[in-house]
């Protein structure tokens, strides 16, 4: 059975790639784009299916009328994608607070503020979706993109915290932790701080040539992610979390063997620093 997606950030990468997929399985997409013009070709490909509606997520109006839009249109939400997101290289020393302050605007208060305008909908259904689009960096940190780490953490523990809660109203969360594709995130869709300070060069900086010099050769397939997400959707128990990416599940793998290290080394003070009250 076909269901109506709501997808953010549809110009490029991820949000583009599942839009596509989505409407190649039948379904009907509100394709969302700061500017429409840019999701353009979907509507002329699906012009039954397909809605392209002008959102910026940092924009509360807009945010407000895009739902109403698409509610007016398919009558219905089953899958909300909050896949807008933006990069930004540097130390945190390093960082720009205009900058990463505006990053948090898209990647987590713009997240948050789409899934306000949407839960209503859901809840009044019983039923729905959620997929918030992570990174690994949402569960491991790495020099030079520290303030990104942050961003995305947040979006990993909101997701965690909104999937018990919504649980019991029908309603699913995932979210989606992928490591190295070959989207824009590490091109254009990245900026690097103004600031630049010689000490980080073995850590921060080393990373993000790393980062910028396999941009559009990662071994990540768009594509395939976005088959991945729709094949989590439409799961009978679909995950709450989703690492997509062989670099990804590494990653995650090590985070907890290097969590679990601390745990055993630390666990007699872990314990000791608890002191019930004595009765």
């Amino acid at each position: 059975m076909s269901k109506v997606w709501f997808i953010t950030g549809c110009s490029t990468g991820f949000g583009r790639n599942i839009a596509t997929e989505a409407l190649q399985q039948g379904n009907k997409v509100a394709v969302t784009a700061r500017n429409p013009d840019d999701v353009k070709d979907l509507v002329t490909g699906f012009p039954e299916t397909a809605f392209a509606i002008k959102l910026d997520v940092t924009n509360a109006e807009q945010v407000t009328e895009a739902v109403k839009l698409a509610v007016e249109k398919f009558g219905r939400i089953d899958v909300l994608v909050n896949n807008a997101g933006i990069g930004y290289f540097g130390a945190i020393e390093e960082s720009e607070e205009a900058e990463y302050r505006r990053m948090f605007e898209i990647n987590f208060f713009g997240l948050a503020a789409v899934t306000h305008a949407v839960l209503p909908t859901m809840r009044a259904q019983r039923s729905g979706h959620i997929v918030n689009i992570s990174s690994v960096g949402g569960l491991v940190a790495f020099p030079g993109v520290g303030f990104y780490n942050a961003s995305k953490f947040a979006v990993t523990g909101y997701s965690e915290a909104l999937a018990k809660e919504v649980a019991p109203l029908g309603i699913h969360v995932t979210v989606v932790a992928p490591s190295g594709f070959r989207t824009d995130w590490a091109g254009r869709s990245a900026n690097n701080t103004k600031i630049v300070i010689d000490d980080y060069q073995a850590t921060a900086h080393a990373n993000q040539n790393t980062i910028r010099g396999n941009s559009g050769i990662q071994p990540g397939d768009p594509v395939r992610a976005a088959k991945a997400i729709i094949k989590a959707v439409e799961a009978e128990k679909p995950p709450v979390r989703l690492l997509l990416g062989v670099g990804a599940l590494k990653g995650t793998r090590n985070k907890i063997e290097e969590l679990q290290k601390d745990i055993n080394t630390w666990e007699d003070t872990t314990i000791w620093a608890d002191n019930p009250p004595q009765t």
